[in-house]
């Protein structure tokens, strides 16, 4: 009776999930739209960049290498960007971060979509104790989101637009060699989730989406993780995990999980905690 019970509990988690993730997804919906993307320089962001331009929107992207950013909004252009325009920022800045916002708005004449991505470069390995890496890596993958949803909100309220928010399943559980990472994405999993709530009761029609990533294939987190763990074959692709976070915003989700084994790993993170922290421990090889 109780197995028949779980198995029906299973089910009904299983028919709840494959609704919410229909694919509802109508590609013509991001044409025109005003779109500002951070961390476009390399990665997932850079992948973002193009997935939108060949969507027909009006893209600014933003990195801290000027001369990558040009070469990838002159690649927007060629994919078939309405516009693509860049600007060089530094997220570690006090004043960058609203500068960005402040140009692509002034550039675009308005927003649709804030699509916050940036993160700054952190050590793979254990804590070595440094506070100061940790302060200024939440200015960078922390404070400057917060700083530029603020810049952005005005003009997201004016368009019924989005911010989409990457984060990852390192914000949802813990791992070992990325406790300031880590602690920035927990971070964004609970600013973000509770801004969703105060703009539903405000009735502020701005969705936010938390998009949730498992392993990606970017070129810095398989150097990261290549001396430590065998992980890197179950990463998936940068291109697919970029255009997930835009569907997934383009449909308002307010939270998505990518690839979809991350959605079962939030689910049943806590339901067996021993294992989980030694399955976790015995994915990394490490010898004190």
């Amino acid at each position: 009776m109780k197995f028949r019970a779980k198995l029906l509990a299973l089910s009904i988690v299983a028919a709840i999930t494959a609704f919410i993730w229909r694919d509802t997804f109508v590609a013509e919906s991001i044409r025109g739209a005003k779109v500002l993307v951070t961390g476009a320089s390399t990665g997932i962001g850079e992948q973002m960049a193009y997935h939108y331009a060949r969507l027909g929107a009006q893209i600014v992207i933003t990195a801290r290498r000027e001369s990558v950013l040009k070469e990838v909004a002159e690649r927007c252009l060629e994919l078939g960007a309405q516009k693509a325009l860049y600007v060089p920022g530094d997220m570690g800045t006090m004043a960058d971060p609203e500068s960005v916002v402040k140009f692509a708005v002034e550039a675009l004449g308005g927003l649709d979509y804030l699509v916050l991505n940036h993160i700054g470069p952190s050590p793979y390995e254990m804590w070595n104790r440094d506070i100061e890496h940790v302060r200024w890596l939440m200015q960078v993958n922390f404070f400057s989101y917060l700083q530029m949803t603020t810049s952005a909100l005005p003009h997201l309220e004016d368009s019924g637009g989005a911010i989409i928010v990457v984060s990852s399943l390192l914000g949802k559980m813990c791992n070992p060699f990325v406790a300031p990472y880590s602690a920035t994405k927990f971070s964004l999993n609970g600013f973000f989730g509770t801004l969703q709530h105060e703009l539903a009761m405000q009735r502020k029609n701005v969705s936010i989406t938390i998009c949730v990533l498992g392993l990606i294939d970017t070129d810095n987190a398989m150097e990261k993780i290549k001396d430590y763990s065998s992980l890197h074959h179950i990463a998936s692709p940068a291109s697919d995990a970029a255009l997930h976070i835009i569907s997934a915003g383009a449909t308002r989700q307010k939270e998505s999980f990518f690839p979809f084994y991350v959605y079962f790993i939030t689910l049943f993170r806590d339901w067996f905690a021993f294992f989980r922290d030694l399955t976790i421990q015995n994915s990394y090889h490490y010898e004190p």
